[in-house]
Parts: structure tokens; sequence; C-alpha cells
């Protein structure tokens, strides 16, 4: 994964731009940030299907920071995908 660019961020607002990255990152983070309470909305997109670079916009409610909600999902992730690989190593 190349370095994250962050394309917007303000008290409420984060858009970003994850290089290297597809759908399946991606819409892990957004599933888990949109049961956050605190999160009004959490949106993905690619431009172009082969060359383009997925773009996440996290918009908080009043009371929470997008930055740190993102930081609470990607720890949410990685364990449920150290989780997920002990189950198939299990197997």
């Amino acid at each position: 994964m190349d370095d994250i660019e962050i394309l917007n961020s303000t008290k409420l607002e984060l858009e970003l731009m994850i290089p290297g990255e597809s759908h399946t990152i991606c819409n892990a983070l957004r599933k888990i940030l949109m049961e956050d309470e605190e999160i009004d909305y959490t949106v993905y997109g690619i431009d172009h299907p082969l060359i383009g670079e997925p773009k996440i916009t996290i918009k908080a409610k009043r009371t929470k920071n997008p930055k740190k909600a993102l930081l609470k999902a990607s720890n949410q992730l990685k364990e449920e995908s150290e989780e997920f690989k002990k189950l198939i190593e299990s197997i």
C-alpha cells in the first residue's frame, strides 16, 4: 500500500485517497464505519476499475472526530482479519 493522501479534512468530514487498494478494504472499512452511531455516512468510489484509486469520505455527527472513527474502524478490521486467519489456519 502506498501512502494515504488526505484530500480534505475538517472537524466533521474526512476525505482521503488510498492508493494501491481495492474494493475489499474500502468496503470493509465502510461497513464498520456505518455501524458507528456517531457517523452520518461513509462512502467510497473508484473512478476507473483498472487504474482508479479509491477515495473514501467520512462524515461524522457533531460529537465525533472522523479521523478517530477511521482509526477505530481500522483497528477493528485488523482484529477481525486476525481472527479469520486463525480460523482458516485451524482447518
